[in-house]
């Protein structure tokens, strides 16, 4: 595996060895030792899949303390435009976004520390799957209207498809 360092601290994409033949191909998409090794310690105990059509705006999602998740996520179908924000008030690099596509055919995953909102376009219809370090709990979900203009994300899509919920999300400030 390649584990690169992105531009935000902490933030890593990491692409998996693909070994391909005449049958299909495998590829390892988590190991601990190896992530270890690569400076990614978190213990993951959910993992969470979903199903999204293409255009579909997702985000942006996270969860407060104590209940704060790491993600490591990755698609098993289609293509995104995954989108994360720094929220942790005291980095270099706060209310900073950064975007990173995430493409089956290239199994690239992202390694989002907790701290960061988090949200996807869906460039294709797309399987998202994602571990989480934390488990979730509703009391302590919460986000940021995904469109919010101090932002600026370009998300990539014309006319998305957005859930109530988060048409309805606080602005960043």
């Amino acid at each position: 595996m390649e584990f690169k360092a992105l531009s935000l601290q902490g933030v890593i994409e990491i692409i998996p060895r693909v070994f391909e033949d005449e049958r299909g191909f495998f590829f390892e998409s988590y190991n601990e030792k190896v992530f270890k090794e690569n400076g990614i310690a978190d213990t993951f105990v959910q993992d969470n899949q979903s199903f999204s059509l293409k255009n579909v705006v997702r985000g942006l999602h996270y969860q407060n303390a104590p209940y704060a998740q790491a993600k490591l996520v990755r698609v098993i179908s289609g293509q995104v435009l995954d989108v994360i924000v720094d929220i942790r008030p005291d980095s270099a690099t706060y209310g900073q976004h950064l975007k990173v596509i995430l493409d089956a055919q290239k199994q690239n995953m992202l390694y989002v520390p907790a701290g960061f909102a988090h949200g996807f376009t869906a460039l294709e219809d797309t399987v998202f799957v994602y571990k989480c370090t934390n488990l979730y709990n509703k009391a302590s979900e919460s986000g940021i209207y995904w469109a919010d203009e101090t932002l600026d994300i370009d998300w990539e899509v014309e006319n998305p498809i957005v859930s109530e919920k988060d048409r309805i999300l606080p602005r960043f400030n």
